[in-house]
């Protein structure tokens, strides 16, 4: 009798240590998965920031789109057209 109360209490001790390593183990998942939740929201909070500057810029570009000044910049820049008798001065270091 006193055998089995021996055997029973080991087979105790031996399971609770392996349920307070697997409580330990879920723990440290629990924080991974916490820092990369954090990280993942961090992410997503930089693309919404650049998705709300890059929709903002175009709606500037479409209330300028039809006003004199911008189509004399895109011909400018894109197109390097210039308004008549306009002196345009070419930088010969470049």
């Amino acid at each position: 009798m006193k055998k089995k109360n021996n055997l029973f209490r080991n087979f105790l001790i031996i399971a609770f240590i392996v349920w307070c390593v697997m409580l330990i183990k879920q723990q440290l998942n629990i924080s991974q998965y916490k820092q990369e939740l954090k990280e993942i929201s961090e992410k997503i909070e930089v693309a919404e920031d650049k998705l709300n500057q890059n929709k903002q810029d175009l709606e500037e570009e479409k209330q300028n789109i039809n006003s004199t000044e911008y189509i004399e910049k895109l011909a400018r820049e894109k197109l390097g057209m210039y308004l008549q008798n306009e002196r345009v001065y070419i930088d010969s270091n470049k």
